[in-house]
């Protein structure tokens, strides 16, 4: 039996599999705010207490490089070691694997249902073409698998954490407005759940965009302002204008960091993009405009038409920590 976890800012993932079910099955489930426990031992060992399954084997996908059986949690306090973990939950140290949390989505991308995606672009996809993964969470997450001669492979990168570039005049004015805030100003920064109160306060501050006293209370007030924010931008009856605003500006910057993973991949096998925010704003995702950013590659933009895109709705990052586990448990 496999223990295994998806371990972000937010929200932690929590599943017991087993090699005769499959990465896809689950037998006991659970997710949690990450910040609400001062590790992940205490989350693990609370889970396994509550789910009374013994298991044998561990593997965890951390928002964080992993170096060395080791990672320094992104955008949480936490340092975790593959050894004081498996001492924590009574396993030998060969049955506990620290992966990145992309590395995670990037495996459990040749497993996905139709059920777990929606199509944003059915594009020309080529077989054993290699594929991009983009992740926007807490952080922004980014990845790609390439076909080895046998199989995909997953690999693991921290390009969330590379130069923003701008794309239009307005982009431009908001690496202006960051610049202030910040001395080195990422792409995670702009296009993730911790980017999207930067956009927000953008528009607000610079734009002079109008926002109502109470949603503008309620956005720097909140524990996860992004949520607030996605919430009011698709209110049917009464939608926030500067929240719609800036869940368009996410999603513009979102499909030209997109477009920029196919290209330095050259990513003919597909798009895939995974993430919380993702799925929360994937109205915005679905616009035209968005596929026309993506495209918007000058000589290469007939190229990027054929590239397929897709959104992955499902725990992607759970399921690739557990075929991880399971096939290390059969290998």
């Amino acid at each position: 039996m496999l223990v295994a976890g998806d371990i972000g800012g937010t929200k932690t993932d929590l599943a017991i599999f087993s090699s005769k079910a499959g990465p896809l099955a689950p037998i006991a489930q659970e997710r949690v705010h990450s910040t609400d426990y001062p590790s992940l031992q205490a989350i693990v060992k609370e889970f396994l207490r509550k789910a009374k399954t013994p298991v044998d084997r561990a593997c965890f996908a951390v928002a964080g490089p992993v170096i060395g059986g080791r990672v320094k949690t992104t955008n949480l306090p936490w340092a975790i070691e593959d050894t004081s973990l498996a001492e924590e939950l009574n396993l030998n140290i060969k049955s506990v694997q620290l992966i990145n949390d992309l590395e995670a989505i990037a495996r459990a991308v040749p497993i996905l249902r139709p059920s777990d995606v929606q199509t944003i672009n059915a594009g020309e996809p080529v077989p054993r073409g290699a594929i991009a993964v983009i992740a926007p969470g807490t952080g922004l997450g980014e990845s790609f698998l390439a076909w080895d001669g046998m199989r995909y492979v997953a690999h693991s990168s921290e390009g969330g954490h590379s130069d923003f570039a701008p794309a239009d005049e307005r982009q431009v004015r908001l690496l202006e407005y960051m610049f202030k805030i910040f001395d080195h100003v990422s792409f995670e920064h702009v296009c993730s759940g911790i980017g999207i109160p930067h956009l927000y306060r953008f528009l607000r501050d610079m734009e002079r965009i109008p926002e109502t006293p109470g949603i503008s209370r309620l956005v720097d007030s909140a524990p996860d302002p992004s949520v607030v924010i996605i919430n009011h931008a698709f209110v049917e009856a009464n939608p926030s204008r500067l929240c719609a605003a800036t869940i368009e500006l996410f999603a513009s910057i979102l499909a030209a960091e997109a477009g920029n993973l196919a290209l330095k991949f050259l990513a003919t096998g597909g798009v895939y993009i995974a993430g919380g925010v993702a799925v929360h704003a994937l109205r915005a995702i679905k616009e035209p405009t968005f596929i026309q950013r993506f495209r918007r590659k000058g000589r290469f933009a007939e190229l990027m038409g054929r590239i397929p895109i897709q959104v992955v709705t499902s725990p992607a990052g759970l399921a690739g920590a557990a075929a991880c586990g399971l096939e290390a448990q059969t290998a």
